[in-house]
């Protein structure tokens, strides 16, 4: 499950800027690895990023026959400075489906200047992402509101999502089903041992958010002799790809938005909207009973309502913006107010359409799900019942698996007893990808640290404000060091959480004018919809 692109209006990290302009040399790689032939920088500078370069390279669609067809791989990098050179960082958000052309930008400003200086920081489209060739998009306009209420009051209602997402599934066959065989998460990590050759890198340095580090858990098991550092955060369970891992996310998003009812309720006096946590979530299900039969704005019915609170379940630093239109819908019956919330949260951006595509092209080819749709519906009864949020909604997000139109492989198992120390970084109230699932890597990755941080929610947790964690973050890529035993149980550090956010001016939060903080530009760039 991952979050929609393009939910922020002012994140301040964009990709505008990337197409290539003038050429630029290649910063010079270590004697002992010359640069692989063919991979030639341009300028592609942004507002943010003046130093940004854009690449090129091409890889075997299929790499089982490496002379077939040829794909191409869209690539960003802001050139280490130092005379120190560590090598390439490469860097991914996480979907599957993110662009990560715009990571190598914010990671490089989001460093110290001193670490970052000392890396080649390299960003990515994975196969069939953004500015990476071909670029997959199934069924333009499926996510386009008003979408019917993701909850079936019948039978009907049903077969009604049901039909969509068989629709989907159908699509992506029929529009590009000589691709689909070779869109799965081992196909992508052996693109990362093409860029690397291209890079002329004899190892890499790696650093994943969310299905990233499952991405970068991957490419370890397949050459771990070629990974140098390996930095994963907010970690996918191995164990659990992916039918259960969407299951576990459903009761986990459930407690993130009983969470932020419980901060609203904290606040009573700024939303009005009564001070019993249980009493603000049954205001909200009021509120989505509601627009389910009046959407807002003829727009904003129960799924997009849905859909625009989910963010708040990653991040909150996004609570305050839900909060004011919550109470303004609430309280003055204000529709305008959800309807901006949606088109700066919940909307489905300009490349929304790419991302669930491939995100369900990884997702339905890396790993079996059941094919019965009586498996579905009882799983989704019988988790809705406990966890109602966002059980549903989940469940035809990834209901094109159900008749996806390629075979499924068997999942890697990542168990590796070959690498460096690793350093694994989570959050144990992370909904996106549950605490329990890295707790599982950890114990795979003979060598790994892991750094929790406790009573957090927000998925995606380094270069995101809590300078505990960015401290163990720099110092692991400054000198590979990583914290070993100072922390309870399997932990070998512990932060604390950064404390949850305060409500803002209601005018500020009204106009749904998000910070540039680099929290909110994290956020803005963690994938289509985590």
């Amino acid at each position: 499950m991952t979050k929609r692109a393009g939910i922020l209006v002012a994140a301040g990290a964009t990709v505008a800027g990337l197409l290539a302009a003038a050429p630029a040399p290649a910063a010079a790689s270590p004697a002992s690895t010359p640069p692989a032939p063919g991979l030639s920088w341009t300028d592609c500078p942004t507002e943010n990023h003046p130093t940004l370069q854009c690449a090129k390279v091409t890889t075997p669609l299929d790499h089982a026959n490496p002379s077939g067809r040829k794909i191409t791989l869209a690539l960003s990098r802001v050139p280490h400075t130092a005379k120190t050179f560590q090598g390439p960082l490469l860097v991914n958000p996480g979907g599957p489906g993110g662009s990560g052309l715009s990571m190598a930008g914010f990671v490089a400003s989001a460093l110290p200047e001193k670490v970052a200086s000392q890396y080649d920081v390299i960003g990515f489209d994975p196969r069939g992402v953004g500015r990476s060739s071909p670029r997959l998009d199934c069924l333009p306009g499926h996510a386009d509101p008003v979408r019917p209420d993701s909850v079936p009051a019948s039978l009907r209602d049903e077969r009604i999502n049901r039909d969509r997402a068989a629709a989907f599934a159908r699509a992506c066959g029929e529009k590009h089903g000589d691709v689909l065989p070779y869109m799965d998460t081992v196909s992508a990590a052996k693109d990362l041992d093409v860029i690397r050759r291209a890079l002329g890198a004899e190892k890499i340095n790696y650093f994943g958010y969310s299905y990233g580090t499952y991405l970068g858990a991957v490419y370890a098991k397949l050459h771990p002799e070629r990974v140098r550092r390996l930095v994963l955060d907010s970690v996918v369970g191995p164990d659990d790809v992916w039918y259960q891992g969407n299951l576990n996310q459903d009761y986990a998003f459930d407690d993130r938005h009983k969470a932020f009812a419980a901060w609203v309720a904290r606040h009573d006096a700024v939303y009005g909207l009564g001070t019993d946590p249980a009493g603000v979530e049954a205001a909200w299900y009021r509120m989505r009973a509601a627009v389910a039969a009046e959407p807002a704005g003829g727009r904003v019915g129960a799924s997009e309502l849905e859909d625009t609170f989910l963010p708040g379940g990653y991040y909150n630093g996004y609570w305050p913006y839900l909060a004011e239109a919550f109470a303004a819908y609430v309280n003055d019956r204000d529709t305008e107010a959800l309807v901006t919330a949606y088109d700066n949260f919940g909307a489905t951006g300009p490349g929304g359409g790419n991302s669930y595509s491939v995100y369900t092209a990884v997702q339905c080819r890396d790993a079996g799900w059941p094919r019965h749709w009586s498996a579905w519906r009882h799983d989704a009864r019988r988790i809705h019942a406990k966890a109602p949020f966002m059980t549903w909604n989940n469940t035809w997000y990834n209901a094109p698996c159900a008749s996806w139109p390629v075979a499924p492989l068997t999942p890697v198992d990542v168990t590796n007893h070959r690498l460096p120390a690793t350093l694994i970084l989570q959050a144990t109230g992370d909904a996106a990808t549950p605490y329990a699932g890295a707790l599982s890597m950890h114990r795979k990755l003979k060598g790994s640290s892991f750094v929790v941080e406790e009573g957090g929610g927000n998925h995606g947790i380094t270069l995101s404000g809590n300078a505990c964690l960015d401290k163990h973050l720099t110092a692991y890529l400054t000198d590979g060091t990583v914290p070993r035993g100072r922390g309870t149980g399997e932990a070998d550090a512990v932060c604390a959480a950064l404390p949850d956010p305060k409500p803002l001016p209601a005018a500020k939060a009204a106009a749904q004018s998000v910070d540039n903080s680099t929290g909110s530009r994290l956020h803005g760039l963690l994938g289509p919809r985590h």
